[in-house]
């Protein structure tokens, strides 16, 4: 049986469609006439058939942190799981998308693989393999910078997407600008220009409103992005390290409140930072 005689399938009981989309032996074939047989409208799931490219849209971003969170956790025996999590959203707006007689999900598949075979000239072409990692990236970006011409996106930010985590954003938009020499020379001046945007935060606290003090304190990672840009860090991956490790700590000085009997609550802050550093110090050791 057919992915479309599976959706449109409402003379199929549900154990009939089950028989049906278990008897596809190809697996990517069997998850699209799932999702198809979810979005049908006369037999399919009432809350998939009512979504949107927009209703799904944040589920899509949950699903690849989720899919980073595995990976940083090394938790192996869950990633294939989340990496279905994650397919599943591109199967999901390509259905959307065929119904709405868009595009389908082979069109999805043919653009990717149409994109990767001419961003590597070096293995599906004429160049050479023989160049730096440093290089390639270079010559990539070359690349997409001709793709972008060809989409009539004429300035040098256009199509750095909107819907990218802030400070990745950030980064992108930063080295964008410093491909055309819009950018600080060294360490040393974007660390002068911290100190700068910090007073100018400082100043918008006192003296000014919040509208002002919002905006200071978005000057003032902008340039942290920047300062991560010039030592090379990825200021995500930095933040989720520092959100792990504050959670680890937190977590002992639960741990030893507890062995007392007591909570956080039932604490004070001269306690709880004494508890940190006794936390930190046994990292350390």
């Amino acid at each position: 049986m057919t992915q479309a005689q599976i959706q449109g399938g409402a003379a199929l009981d549900g154990a009939g469609r089950l028989a049906a989309i278990n008897a596809i032996p190809d697996q990517i074939e069997r998850l699209r006439a799932i999702m198809a047989a979810l979005r049908d409208p006369q037999t399919g799931c009432p809350w998939d058939i009512e979504q949107t490219f927009d209703t799904i849209a944040p589920y899509t971003i949950e699903e690849a942190h989720e899919v980073a969170d595995a990976i940083a956790r090394e938790a192996w025996d869950e990633f294939p799981s989340e990496l279905g999590d994650l397919l599943l959203q591109v199967v999901f707006q390509a259905q959307i998308a065929s119904e709405a007689g868009l595009f389908d999900f082979d069109d999805v598949t043919r653009k990717i693989s149409d994109k990767l075979i001419f961003r590597h000239p070096h293995v599906f072409g004429e160049e050479s393999r023989d160049k730096s990692a440093e290089q390639q990236v270079k010559d990539w970006e070359e690349i997409k910078a001709r793709e972008r011409a060809s989409r009539a996106e004429k300035g040098v930010l256009d199509g750095v997407a909107l819907g990218l985590p802030a400070l990745t954003r950030a980064v992108k938009l930063q080295n964008r600008a410093a491909r055309v020499g819009f950018d600080w020379p060294g360490v040393g001046d974007v660390l002068d220009k911290l100190v700068e945007e910090t007073a100018e935060v400082v100043e918008a606290r006192d003296h000014l409103g919040k509208e002002a003090l919002t905006e200071e304190f978005g000057d003032l990672m902008f340039v942290m992005a920047n300062l991560a840009r010039h030592l090379e860090i990825d200021p995500e991956e930095a933040l989720r390290a520092a959100n792990t490790k504050f959670t680890r700590r937190f977590g002992a000085i639960e741990a030893a409140l507890a062995a007392q009997g007591r909570r956080p609550e039932d604490s004070d802050l001269a306690e709880m930072d004494a508890l940190w550093d006794a936390a930190k110090a046994a990292e350390r050791a």
